[in-house]
């Protein structure tokens, strides 16, 4: 009797677990189908991607005990966007600017070639600039090379530079091109600011620059407009540098020194200015070296040597010239010795 007892409340025992099982089923399926499509990923899951974490939840934060709370951000909104303008908008934009007009120097060189001297050299030269503006010039333009070319390695260098010369030596060179890119811009902007003082007085718009554009500067055709010791192309330059070079300089201070007075949203934009407008300043800078090497007979002399053919001079800066012969700096005998235009 007694193992009888035994198997009927073995039997009741699995027939109400039985039951059990069976009403517990519907429950949880019916919770199953109310739950969001949307799961709540666990962070700590072995399973968990990455494109899960930041779908469900797009400022990743962690937990820091540093008092700087900033640092407990790890992957926030504007921090994609930043990476997708400079990984993909930015390669795009100093790729257009630079490439761009490097085709168009080229065209426009084999089309009209260099602008000789209509008149052909007197063998008579004129001051034009003094040393301490040619030191000016060199260093403000040795700078902005090295800056340019440690600035693109930034955007570029993995692309191109890495797959050449192998990653060791990439390092390397990063490292002291980070290094040349923020201690060469001090004597950079002391140069721009340099230049904006010793040469406003030239570069001030005038009646003169509206004939010269006009005329296409005698780059455009082979009439030369007179022009003073700026001409119009020049004075564009000077603004270009002045104002170019005071943006870059702002906004890579900002960078070199972060956080003070400044957020993140604000280091994000000062990058975008400082990069495009850094690769705009390094494309239109290539137009002003291939006009004052290749582009001109006698332009680079001006900056080589300091001083210039009187033809040359009479050309394409006549109103600079005459105002030197009043001023005794010239025979008026060159004036009238060089045939007209």
């Amino acid at each position: 009797m007694s193992s009888l007892a035994a198997a009927i409340r073995n039997v009741a025992g699995a027939c109400a677990l039985a039951g059990l099982a069976a009403l517990s089923s519907p429950i949880s399926a019916q919770e199953q189908t109310q739950q969001p499509a949307t799961t709540i990923i666990n962070p700590t899951a072995q399973g968990v991607t990455e494109q899960q974490l930041l779908q469900q939840e797009p400022r990743i934060t962690g937990r820091i005990i540093i008092p700087d709370k900033r640092a407990a951000v790890l992957i926030q909104p504007a921090g994609r966007e930043w990476r997708a303008f400079h990984e993909i908008a930015l390669r795009w934009i100093a790729a257009i600017a630079i490439l761009g007009m490097l085709a168009v120097l080229v065209a426009f060189y084999l089309t009209r070639g260099m602008v000789r001297l209509e008149s052909g050299r007197s063998g008579r030269t004129i001051v034009r600039f003094n040393g301490f503006e040619r030191f000016v010039h060199w260093m403000t333009a040795t700078c902005f090379i090295l800056l340019g070319l440690s600035g693109l390695n930034i955007t570029f260098g993995k692309k191109l530079l890495m797959p050449l010369i192998g990653h060791d030596a990439f390092s390397t060179w990063s490292v002291w091109a980070k290094y040349a890119h923020n201690y060469l811009s001090f004597p950079f902007t002391i140069g721009v600011v340099l230049i904006f003082l010793m040469w406003l007085g030239g570069n001030i718009p005038d009646r003169t620059d509206i004939e010269w554009l006009k005329r296409g500067g005698g780059i455009v055709g082979h009439k030369h407009p007179p022009a003073d010791r700026f001409n119009a192309g020049q004075k564009a330059i000077y603004w270009i540098v002045v104002l170019g070079g005071a943006a870059v300089a702002i906004s890579g201070y900002v960078l070199i020194f972060p956080f003070y007075g400044t957020d993140i949203g604000n280091m994000h934009a000062a990058h975008m200015v400082h990069s495009i407008v850094a690769v705009l300043f390094f494309a239109v800078m290539l137009a002003h070296i291939y006009i004052g090497t290749i582009g001109m007979e006698g332009a680079f002399e001006a900056m080589g040597k300091g001083t210039v053919d009187v033809n040359w001079a009479k050309e394409h800066h006549k109103l600079w010239l005459e105002k030197e012969a009043k001023a005794d700096k010239l025979p008026e005998q060159d004036l009238r010795s060089t045939p007209a235009e």
